[in-house]
């Protein structure tokens, strides 16, 4: 199995990547023995700390599943500490401009190619590699991904798409609805015409795109339009299922 980067860039896969917020291990493995493509593992939103962190990463090991951290900002020492327990890429939240972007990019990547500190001593275990081999073997291969969350990021959408080195973008509906002072309104025309820039914008320089989903009939849609890929949460998931068990009671 190619691995996720290469999947987004050399397929036309559709692919699930799952959110987890929930510090478990359990989780992740469960969600990753499922079948998900990626596991987004939650540090902006969610109840993690870095022992959860590397254990949610190692217990996608034997899967497809690629173990991607979403970091609480675009930082570099959180980058470095993420891709050092072994995440396979970084899901980098409220990109605004090109040098948004381009400062993403960088963090991934050891010099003269980029900013990232070298001390992998986790994880060269998780890559099944050596701590002389390792950026050869494990560079090219991390993926970045950034999230379009805000109406500044729509403004600048198409110079940050045009950065080389971006691998994929998740069109944030919640956090977009929030920006544009309409939470929450899914159709409302201010949502709709921010979505339709960052659609072009990922068409015209080959960005494959992502997005959460309010519906199945959602999904299709997106696929339909071109997305590779939908986005779930497990503990949105937990209280719908445990919501519609308790309905059971009335």
């Amino acid at each position: 199995m190619a691995n996720l980067k290469a999947r987004l860039h050399d397929t036309e896969d559709r692919m699930l990547f799952y959110v987890c917020t929930i510090p478990s291990a359990v989780v992740s493995q469960a969600v990753a023995a499922a079948g998900a493509d990626a596991v987004i593992i939650d540090m902006e939103h969610g109840a993690l700390d870095h022992a959860s962190v590397h254990a949610m990463i190692a217990a996608t090991a034997g899967t497809k599943c690629a173990p991607l951290v979403r970091v609480a900002e675009n930082d570099t020492t959180q980058v470095k500490r993420m891709l050092d327990l072994g995440a396979e890429g970084i899901v980098f939240p409220l990109v605004r401009t090109i040098d948004d972007a381009r400062r993403a990019v960088a963090s991934l990547r050891y010099p003269p190619n980029g900013t990232r500190g070298f001390g992998p001593f986790i994880a060269q275990s998780r890559w099944g590699s050596s701590m002389p081999t390792f950026a050869a073997d494990t560079e090219d291969k991390l993926v970045c991904c950034l999230l379009i969350e805000t109406a500044e990021a729509i403004e600048n959408i198409d110079n940050i798409l045009a950065v080389e080195g971006v691998d994929c973008a998740v069109t944030a509906l919640f956090d977009l609805t929030v920006d544009l002072g309409v939470m929450g309104q899914f159709t409302h025309p201010k949502l709709l015409d921010a979505i339709g820039k960052i659609e072009e914008a990922a068409r015209k320089n080959n960005v494959p795109l992502i997005s959460n989903i309010t519906s199945s009939e959602h999904a299709k849609e997106l696929f339909a339009k071109g997305y590779r890929g939908i986005g779930g949460f497990d503990v949105l998931a937990l209280r719908a299922n445990a919501t519609d068990l308790c309905k059971l009671l009335d």
